[in-house]
């Protein structure tokens, strides 16, 4: 299936560069991979968060047939690694939106949206989702604002072009914990059941918080994939990172090849059979033009916590808001054979070329680019995370002609997460041209397809 070549010139005509300094500070990096083994066990992950964290609603708006509130908290994430989350997002903003009648006294659905790539403040997911939802069926919602992004954008950062690669990972953690802080918030007030869902990045980030939530939760993923590996590496994104700049800085630094490249990886010790990249790494070696390091997978650091500030649950009960509430501002993320690899290898080289211009090297930076592969699979990817606890309130939708979430050579969802129904929509990731014909995996025989968000929520158990 080719990919829908507008994705890629959608990309070439937006003048951004992503990660412009790099892949961050290593000694982040460091810290950043120790903590992700209390992520990606949900029993670890849950405890992380108790379930009375404070939350603050600092606004309250009624119109004729809704509520809408304003909420803050102190992101648990920025909690426990405050020197690596940037100080203005220390501070997680969302907006609820709640009808006035509930479909019945004791039935108050919730659904949490996810920002995609570039989705800032509340009022594109408040528009084309919160609202319709409410609407139509009573769905109540909850928009969260992406750590980085809007009110929680860091001062030297230029509009949503995140500055480091390590920043991917702080949000993708930022995220995952201060959804527990919202689904817990939901099971206080009385809503349920509860659901979230999120568009491309979004539907990433909604897969994660839902494997991390030891309770039955509606999950609509859309546009997105089961790891972000290649939306850096092969995808329309990949057209507009500067590999240059990466493959100095790797080469540079020890810090990378030698330490954050060989953390031990926890999820082994949690039985989770899934070593992400080291395949790749392998098949790469396949071409000895091809020179990758070996080493560059997590395998053989002893887990150590004592740099780590983990506090018991009971502790977090006593955190205090800071006086930051009262001066808010409201403005208006099978295996291939060998010939197969080479010639995908040959694709991307072939794709890298054409769109990326300052990547003049004939190797293309695979140091880089492998590095990359590896350590987003690592942290990522859906295999390195518990599954959802009821898989038969799992609805995904993926494009087929993604160019921004390559489909080829991904894992399938239904692979990773059987009993999950997926829904494959034959276009690309940024052009709708009309009612696409869809495809489903998994689908049971009585299921109907319905296209709106709306109605998969509905299908799902909403």
């Amino acid at each position: 299936m080719t990919i829908n070549k507008f994705d890629y010139i959608y990309r070439k005509l937006l003048l951004t560069k992503y990660f412009v300094n790099g892949w961050g500070d290593p000694e982040k990096l460091k810290s950043l991979f120790q903590f992700r083994n209390h992520i990606i066990d949900r029993d670890s992950c849950f405890k992380l968060v108790s379930s009375d964290y404070p939350v603050k609603i600092i606004k309250k708006k009624e119109d004729s047939d809704s509520i809408t509130l304003e909420g803050v908290f102190q992101s648990p994430f920025s909690y426990y690694l405050p020197d690596i989350v940037p100080k203005e997002s220390h501070l997680a903003h969302f907006q609820v939106l709640l009808p006035k009648k509930w479909p019945s006294k004791n039935v108050k659905p919730m659904c949490v949206h996810m920002a995609g790539t570039g989705d800032q403040y509340y009022w594109r997911r408040r528009a084309m989702l919160a609202k319709p939802l409410l609407k139509e069926a009573a769905i109540g919602s909850i928009i969260l604002e992406n750590p980085f992004y809007g009110k929680r954008k860091p001062n030297n950062q230029v509009r949503s072009i995140l500055c480091n690669v390590s920043d991917i990972f702080v949000m993708g953690g930022c995220l995952i914990l201060e959804s527990l802080v919202l689904f817990h918030w939901c099971e206080r007030e009385g809503f349920g059941p509860i659901g979230v869902t999120g568009l491309s990045m979004g539907g990433h980030m909604a897969s994660l918080a839902a494997a991390s939530w030891p309770k039955p939760i509606v999950l609509v993923p859309c546009l997105s994939g089961t790891t972000a590996s290649g939306v850096f590496t092969e995808g329309a994104i990949s057209c507009a990172i500067d590999w240059d700049l990466l493959e100095k800085q790797y080469k540079s630094n020890s810090v990378y090849k030698n330490e954050v490249g060989n953390i031990d990886n926890e999820v082994n010790k949690l039985k989770v059979k899934f070593n992400a990249g080291k395949q790749f790494i392998k098949d790469m070696n396949i071409d000895s033009h091809f020179n990758v390091q070996s080493n560059l997978m997590f395998e053989d650091l002893k887990h150590d916590n004592s740099s780590l500030n983990i506090c018991q649950p009971q502790q977090l009960n006593k955190l205090k808001l800071t006086n930051a509430f009262d001066n808010l501002n409201d403005p208006s993320i099978e295996e291939n054979n060998e010939l197969q690899i080479k010639k995908d290898l040959k694709q991307t080289k072939h794709m890298m070329r054409f769109f990326n211009k300052h990547s003049k090297s004939e190797d293309l930076n695979l140091e880089a680019l492998s590095f990359m592969k590896g350590i987003m699979d690592e942290c990522t990817h859906l295999k390195n995370f518990n599954s959802p606890v009821d898989m038969d309130i799992v609805i995904a939708v993926c494009a087929k002609r993604d160019g921004y979430v390559p489909q080829q050579g991904m894992d399938k969802l239904e692979d990773i997460w059987p009993g999950a129904e997926v829904r494959y929509v034959d276009t690309g990731h940024t052009i709708d041209s009309g009612p696409q014909e869809i495809s489903t995996a998994n689908r049971p025989k009585h299921s109907r397809f319905r296209s709106s968000p709306i109605q998969l929520l509905s299908d799902s158990g909403m």
